[in-house]
């Protein structure tokens, strides 16, 4: 199953119409990173990926890139492990204002459009810490959902 996929965003009302398409994965390759930054890789994808797994965490490699190369540019659920599609349901894929989307344009405010947010590690650091707050309510029952 798919909670994301760059042609979703690439080919959808708001994007921009210069923009290239792997714009429309920043948002996803930063959460990506953050799954990787917290181990909630699936087993499948870090026996298949161990090598750029660690490029993420070295830095190396953008959460974007990963996206691109080894998730055929789709967030899926065999990328993460159970604990992992346990928060993205809580979090990720909720169609209300206070899900990771919601909070992202929140954190990107200043950009007039959201796709236009640069896929770099400055970036990927404003938005962590929100992940972090989420992933806590998340484990401590603390929830506004």
């Amino acid at each position: 199953m798919s909670y994301d996929k760059i042609d979703w965003h690439s080919h959808g009302e708001g994007f921009p119409k210069n923009a290239k398409s792997e714009q429309g994965g920043t948002h996803i390759g930063m959460f990506l990173t953050w799954v990787i930054d917290n181990d909630l890789i699936s087993k499948l994808f870090r026996d298949l990926a161990q090598k750029s797994i660690k490029k993420v965490k070295n830095r190396e490699l953008t959460g974007r890139d990963f996206l691109i190369e080894f998730c055929d540019s789709k967030f899926y659920n065999e990328v993460v492990n159970k604990e992992g599609n346990d928060f993205i349901e809580y979090y990720y894929d909720k169609e209300e204002d206070e899900n990771y989307f919601g909070d992202y344009v929140k954190v990107f405010d200043e950009y007039d459009n959201i796709y236009d947010v640069e896929n770099s590690w400055e970036n990927y650091y404003k938005i962590k810490p929100v992940i972090d707050m989420r992933y806590q309510e998340w484990k401590n029952g603390k929830s506004k959902y």
